[in-house]
């Protein structure tokens, strides 16, 4: 504690007018636990309903639960050792001290059960009520500091400005854009012909490979991985190598690609070929599928399991997973092993193997039949903890429904050996408190695409039906 001593002595009544003051709700540190730490240079309070909310969480069989023991476990590493004096005034982070006039922000408990009357916007003492109380009381005492509010519920935030609070805002430090219209498809596609933006192309051929070697400034922004096509001629490519000033593309034609297929599942537009391009290569480590309802990306996701599994025998085991909001309350009640109690979320799943195997003779007998060959295993997210999955070909559906990390939990479980599809469709959000911009689906397509081993694809097009496709465009 002898340092912590030593930090607070030296903070100036200047450094404290500098930083802000970031009160967090309890939708913070459910989303993302350590959130914490994104305010370190400023000074974080925590109302005592939030910790109250967090304790009620921790032992719920929501699927939250195990978020709220992770920021709980990191708030006492924080404060195990601190006076309640130290705890009401703010423990510094722990950062290092840079310079003799500049600490690092902190972190303290508020009180917010005792809140005089003169400060108190609402009389009833339900938690959200109180943590506003606290804000409202912080922003009197602490003028002229900025006092801010911290809150993913958008009512909270209306009902904040509504009761006086001067600055609310969302967590956005996992945000890494602003609207999701700018997040990357995966593709460019150019008007006319794709070679008129080139004066100089160098091509070569290794092997059946043809690349070609072109002029940067000619391209729109692009990354690695990222495919090309055009409207005009029959080119298809997908960037290979990316220097400051030159671009590597491997020629890939559009007519293989309309002609690529896996387990009999045939592209039936480019979007799809670009789709199983990526899912088929086996120097990609993880593709992400995006695209609406009925697109195609759960099928083509699972033909390609089978076919690298089954027939090139790549992969050594198929493990389904996928986000199950009511799953910590509801798994437990129903009959059966884990993969049994699975099965009701994993419906798209079996729908899609037994579409694949409509025409057998014996529907039944070859879904039995491919789920043994293929070792095909249907796990709950939650189990995934902890696992380190080797020579598997993982499918993580519904991406759109968890955090960025809740994500970087699962794909941190892939081993070697092991190739990850993450699809979703950011316009079937469930979750409380995420949007197509802060879901972990659009966060990895945003952190990944400048990594050179995984592909990015947006499945543009409805190819279920025409009734599904009228649906998409006009409901």
């Amino acid at each position: 504690m002898g340092t912590i001593k030593k930090t607070q002595n030296c903070d100036t009544q200047h450094d404290k007018s500098s930083r802000k003051l970031f009160v967090l709700d309890t939708n913070i540190l459910l989303h993302e636990p350590h959130a914490i730490y994104s305010f370190q240079e400023h000074d974080v309070v925590i109302p005592m309903t939030v910790l109250e909310e967090l304790d009620r969480i921790k032992d719920s069989k929501r699927d939250v639960a195990r978020d709220a023991r992770v920021a709980i476990r990191a708030l006492e590493a924080i404060f195990h050792d601190a006076t309640p004096e130290e705890i009401s005034t703010g423990i510094p982070f722990g950062k290092q001290i840079t310079d003799s006039n500049h600490v690092s922000g902190t972190i303290s408990i508020l009180a917010d059960f005792d809140i005089q009357d003169s400060d108190k916007a609402f009389a009833d003492k339900a938690g959200d009520n109180r943590i506003l109380n606290g804000v409202l009381s912080l922003q009197n005492s602490s003028a002229p500091r900025e006092v801010v509010l911290i809150t993913k519920d958008i009512n909270m935030r209306l009902r904040a400005k509504g009761a006086g609070v001067e600055h609310v805002e969302d967590y956005r430090t996992d945000q890494l854009i602003d609207d999701v219209q700018f997040l990357t498809k995966g593709f460019t596609e150019y008007k006319g012909n794709f070679w008129d933006n080139f004066k100089q192309v160098e091509s070569k051929n290794i092997g059946s490979k043809t690349f070609h070697t072109v002029d940067r400034e000619g391209l729109e922004p692009t990354y690695i991985n990222q495919y090309l096509i055009d409207e005009d001629s029959d080119f298809a490519g997908r960037v290979e190598e990316l220097t400051p000033t030159t671009a590597k593309i491997r020629d890939l034609g559009r007519e293989h690609l309309l002609h690529r297929q896996a387990w009999d599942v045939r592209s039936k537009n480019i979007y799809q070929g670009m789709a199983l391009n990526a899912l088929l290569d086996p120097d990609i480590d993880l593709v992400i599928l995006t695209g609406a309802a009925g697109s195609g990306k759960t099928i083509l996701a699972m033909a390609a399991a089978l076919e690298m599994t089954i027939e090139k025998k790549i992969f050594d085991k198929i493990i389904v997973t996928r986000n199950t909001p009511d799953i910590g309350e509801a798994i437990g009640f129903l009959p059966g092993t884990e993969e049994e109690k699975m099965l009701p979320w994993l419906a798209a799943i079996t729908d899609t193997l037994e579409a694949l195997h409509k025409n057998d003779h014996n529907t039944e007998g070859s879904l039995k039949y491919i789920c043994d060959k293929a070792n095909i295993q249907f796990k709950s997210i939650n189990f995934m903890r902890g696992r380190s999955i080797q020579n598997a070909f993982v499918l993580l559906d519904e991406c759109q429904n968890l955090t960025a990390s809740q994500i970087k939990t699962i794909i941190t479980r892939c081993g070697e050996g092991s190739k990850i599809v993450c699809s979703g469709n950011l316009a079937q959000i469930d979750s409380t408190y995420l949007t197509p911009v802060t879901s972990g689906l659009t966060y990895i397509v945003e952190r990944f695409k400048s990594f050179e081993g995984s592909v990015n694809v947006h499945l543009n097009g409805v190819v279920r039906s025409r009734l599904a496709e009228f649906a998409e465009e006009n409901l």
